[in-house]
């Protein structure tokens, strides 16, 4: 089994070029302004045409209505758009019909009844994200570098393709694609040497850790 790897919030081209060099299937920009990763749709139109044609561009947004939409993806050239807020179901349909482009959905999860929301969205997102729930009152939905009971999924199999995110650093990501089953990951602050930074040898060492699954 090969595990899809999805390094998000890159910022600068080196951050687009060591994703390219260690096989990242997914190359996620972060549109919340709020946030260290934050990037502006023309920074994210040139980052993306410096990776390969087989790397998914997502556009990570957060409770994004219309108009934001329209701004990002009028100009960024995103493959995907990947829905972090408290987005519903029928939000999700609105935005692959207006757009035409498939949606993940994320999802924090730190109790079985987290767990059980995943159903509501199973039926019309195109992808599901499974993240730690982030820490009341934050201010960012994610990219906090904590996990969750990984042990909550485990035995779950969902009828549409999912990728596990949360806390995931090179030590750890083999221990939890083999606890849940994952066969797509997604990072961010474990692959940082500093809040938006991305470190190379961090993404590399990250890659190796995978290279047997």
């Amino acid at each position: 089994m090969s595990v899809k790897i999805k390094f998000c919030g890159l910022k600068r081209p080196e951050d687009v070029r060591a994703s390219a060099e260690v096989g990242a299937a997914y190359a996620g920009f972060n549109f919340f302004p709020k946030s260290p990763r934050y990037v502006t749709p023309e920074e994210a139109r040139g980052l993306g045409r410096l990776a390969p044609r087989n790397m998914t561009k997502v556009a990570l947004v957060v409770d994004a209505d219309d108009a934001e939409l329209d701004a990002i993806l009028g100009v960024a050239e995103m493959d995907m758009v990947q829905l972090h807020g408290h987005e519903t179901p029928e939000r999700v349909s609105e935005v692959k019909a207006r757009y035409g482009l498939p949606v993940m959905k994320a999802l924090g999860v730190c109790a079985p009844e987290d767990v059980a929301q995943s159903d509501l969205y199973a039926g019309v997102a195109d992808q599901l994200l499974i993240d730690a729930k982030a820490p009341k009152g934050s201010v960012l939905p994610g990219g906090y570098g904590v996990a969750f009971d990984w042990r909550l999924i485990a035995d779950i199999d969902w009828p549409l393709p999912w990728m596990l995110a949360g806390g995931l650093t090179a030590q750890n990501v083999a221990e939890a694609v083999r606890l849940t089953g994952a066969t797509q990951v997604d990072l961010a602050s474990g692959i940082e040497s500093a809040p938006g930074v991305k470190d190379a040898g961090l993404m590399a060492q990250f890659a190796v850790a995978l290279s047997g699954h």
